[in-house]
């Protein structure tokens, strides 16, 4: 089944006099989401801006990209993910992981635990988000968390809840994102635990075909159909050059990888308007992956993204 094309804007933070005006351009741009990181340090608070982001738009969605429940109980996460998603008439996508930036963890003194611990968090989160959603009343004992006649997240009772996302690149993390996530994100290892050349020497759409397979033998061993699963993919970056040879010349040189290894990398996106157009549509036919989200502190490429890119393909019904 090919998906027709989505696409989402990441933001870490806005600039406070213009966020109003930013969010609605990027509404009429034909943007299907913005989305809020959860990290330390300079960006700001994702719970608040995607409800203000909520608040200001009619049909943007808004989405976490994502959320750390080393960071954040489940409990609240599922109560501020149901209101978000009730206050905004069904807008809310729900991202939630394992944590992965060992210099969040460092600064908030959080304990950085094996990725296998994390991920059995994570696991288990997912399992009382979804039951805060849909019960009464929640009992539940895990190796990680104990929740006793917890309430039902939200009332009134959401017509559909949020849909959740979880990314990854390991087998454990895409294993669990088979059993539970409606949207997957497909990523590098990042397994450093930080943002080094190393995560895109590798990923190639081989590479994200065999972690495909994964999330579709978890999706199917679940229960569930691998076929309803929207497959997504973060863009580290984007150059709209007639001249891409340079251009991923500059990028290679920049990064620490070689021209080649940039040119196989979807995560990079470089060449004319026309050739990032083919370069989507081959990602998809290969692969599956129909939802992008772009990075969004250039506001001019976010629109220049959108009038080139964009629009086009949605006007060849691609």
């Amino acid at each position: 089944m090919k998906r027709p094309f989505r696409f989402g804007v990441m933001l870490s933070r806005l600039p406070k006099d213009k966020w109003i005006e930013w969010l609605r351009k990027i509404e009429s741009l034909d943007y299907s989401t913005v989305f809020c990181p959860d990290h330390f340090g300079p960006q700001w608070e994702p719970v608040a801006t995607l409800a203000a982001a909520a608040a200001v738009t009619k049909k943007l969605h808004v989405g976490s990209l994502i959320y750390c429940v080393d960071y954040r109980h489940p409990v609240v996460l599922a109560k501020a993910a149901a209101t978000i998603h009730l206050l905004s008439g069904g807008r809310h996508e729900f991202g939630v992981g394992a944590g992965w930036m060992k210099s969040d963890y460092k600064e908030a003194g959080i304990s950085y635990d094996p990725p296998s611990v994390r991920i059995e968090r994570l696991d288990e989160a997912l399992k009382i988000i979804r039951l805060m959603w849909t019960q009464e009343k929640v009992n539940f004992s895990g190796k990680h968390y104990k929740i006793t006649e917890i309430a039902k997240a939200i009332e009134p009772p959401m017509e559909k809840p949020p849909r959740i996302i979880v990314g990854g690149g390991g087998r454990k993390l895409l294993t669990v994102a088979g059993r539970h996530a409606d949207i997957v994100g497909i990523h590098t290892s990042l397994h450093e635990g930080k943002l080094t050349p190393n995560m895109f020497k590798n990923f190639t759409i081989d590479n994200i075909r065999e972690k495909i397979i994964w999330v579709r033998k978890s999706a199917k061993a679940s229960g569930r159909n691998p076929d309803n699963i929207e497959l997504c993919i973060l863009i580290s970056r984007i150059e709209i050059t007639n001249n891409s040879e340079s251009a991923c010349e500059a990028v290679a040189k920049k990064e620490g990888l070689t021209i080649e290894e940039v040119k196989r990398c979807p995560q990079f996106l470089i060449g004319s308007a026309s050739e990032i157009q083919e370069q989507l549509k081959l990602l998809r036919e290969k692969t599956g992956i129909s939802y992008i989200v772009i990075p969004g502190s250039n506001f001019d490429l976010v629109t220049q993204f959108a009038e080139s890119v964009i629009r086009p393909l949605h006007r060849s019904h691609a």
